[in-house]
């Protein structure tokens, strides 16, 4: 497993609370709180991008 420094938790309402992550490398990672060993990884744009979409309740279905 990368070294990853995880974000605090962001928890919507009634959903799941996921975490964002970095390595020393830029990489990013999201992965559902309590779960880190099993992460999706992308550029740091892209993850912002899925999270923006789940914030605006695009892709609440997903959590």
């Amino acid at each position: 497993m990368p070294d990853i420094t995880w974000e605090a938790p962001y928890c919507a309402e009634g959903n799941n609370c996921f975490r964002i992550g970095t390595d020393p490398q830029g990489n990013a990672y999201l992965a559902v709180a309590g779960q880190e060993e099993h992460y999706v990884t992308d550029t740091a744009e892209a993850l912002r991008a899925l999270i923006r979409g789940i914030k605006d309740g695009a892709a609440d279905h997903l959590l």
